[in-house]
């Protein structure tokens, strides 16, 4: 499977960053993202490198939609989220961070504050954990 030695979402898929993840499957890695827009939001990654969404692997695609569905079908009943935003960046001036494909599964509450595009500051580490574990994870 390809991998970048240098990619940081590649080190999370292999094990060597640490994460909290809540869904893995043959083809994807899910993780909770550390600087949250809300309670809950995760990562849907491929564990083949692709820098964006021009260059993923039409399959690989196809998985990282199917596992963000299914997580997203989580939301309602396990956080108590009224709504979700399913949302990939490509590029950098479309907020791209991480040049490694990846779907951004964010859980929204009524009355939330979040607007969008929102300012990624580092999560309370506790709640990330708390809100994987209400997850499943």
């Amino acid at each position: 499977m390809a991998s970048d030695p240098d990619c940081l979402f590649c080190k999370i898929v292999s094990g060597e960053v640490p994460s909290t993840r809540v869904y893995e499957d043959e083809r994807t890695v899910a993780f909770m993202d550390i600087n949250p827009a809300t309670r809950g939001h995760l990562l849907v990654v491929p564990r083949a490198h692709a820098a964006d969404l021009h260059a993923i692997d039409a399959e690989d695609l196809q998985a990282c939609a199917l596992a963000a569905q299914e997580l997203a079908g989580r939301m309602p009943e396990q956080l108590g989220a009224d709504g979700v935003n399913l949302l990939n960046c490509a590029g950098s001036v479309a907020w791209q961070t991480v040049f490694h494909f990846h779907l951004h599964v964010i859980p929204r509450y009524e009355n939330d504050p979040l607007r969008l595009p929102w300012h990624p500051t580092p999560g309370d580490r506790d709640e990330i954990a708390a809100a994987a574990q209400d997850l499943g994870a």
